[in-house]
């Protein structure tokens, strides 16, 4: 009986490679220049694409567009007016200085939950509008205009997203939104042709937003925390 068990479990694992195979997508997905210009042409920040289920994970393309705080020339880029910042719709930010408050973000601003290093007198010198993701890396290429990318050190006084929200099931997940500080933050100016690799958990937010800063974001997503299969609806078939 042992040996018969033996021989079943044996089986079965050389099955299963050619299983997982064999449910992998057989078709490549397409987005056309267009495609992403018709999405970038709509209103909000944080425009999702597609998400495509790839067999092991999903991925998700989306393009990004920052402007600068109304009524500056330059300003805190991610957490203020003019629609900065990175949460999904015109009124949500990546979190104002405190997080995501009222001011929205990219949970929604029903949920507080602390996150971060809580102080009660923060860094004069943080940058706010800052967010991390728990589990989701993102890629970007800066299409246009220009800014300065803060990445690194660590969120302070945050508030944490709503992992199954409309908005972060589709953008970026749980998240915590609030100032980023610290000795080991990277302040760097990018430009169109640039390409930033933010692994999950690493602070990042935007400011020195002259103009404006568009960028394609790559989000590969092994824990299939973003909506799978989703497809942005102005190019929706």
């Amino acid at each position: 009986m042992r040996r018969t068990g033996l021989y079943a479990l044996a089986v079965a694992c050389a099955v299963a490679p050619s299983m997982v195979h064999a449910q992998a997508p057989k078709a490549a997905t397409y987005i056309t220049d267009e495609e992403v210009k018709k999405v970038n042409a709509q209103p909000g920040i944080d425009r999702t694409i597609r998400v495509v289920d790839i067999g092991n994970e999903n991925f998700a393309i989306g393009v990004i567009h920052r402007a600068a705080p109304a009524g500056r020339g330059t300003g805190a880029g991610a957490g203020a007016g003019g629609g900065a910042a990175a949460g999904g719709g015109a009124a949500a930010g990546r979190g104002a200085a405190a997080g995501a408050g009222a001011a929205g973000g990219r949970g929604a601003a029903a949920v507080a939950e602390p996150c971060g290093e809580q102080m009660a007198t923060p860094p004069a010198d943080g940058t706010p509008g800052g967010i991390a993701h728990d589990s989701q890396t993102e890629g970007y290429l800066i299409i246009s205009g220009a800014g300065t990318l803060v990445t690194g050190g660590k969120i302070v006084n945050g508030r944490r997203s709503a992992p199954e929200s409309a908005v972060t099931k589709v953008l970026n997940g749980p998240s915590c939104s609030g100032a980023i500080a610290g000795s080991d933050v990277v302040m760097k100016v990018v430009k169109p042709g640039d390409i930033i690799i933010i692994p999950a958990g690493v602070p990042h937010g935007w400011t020195n937003i002259t103009d404006h800063v568009d960028y394609l974001s790559v989000r590969p997503d092994p824990d299939r925390v973003l909506a799978s299969d989703y497809v942005n609806p102005t190019i929706k078939k």
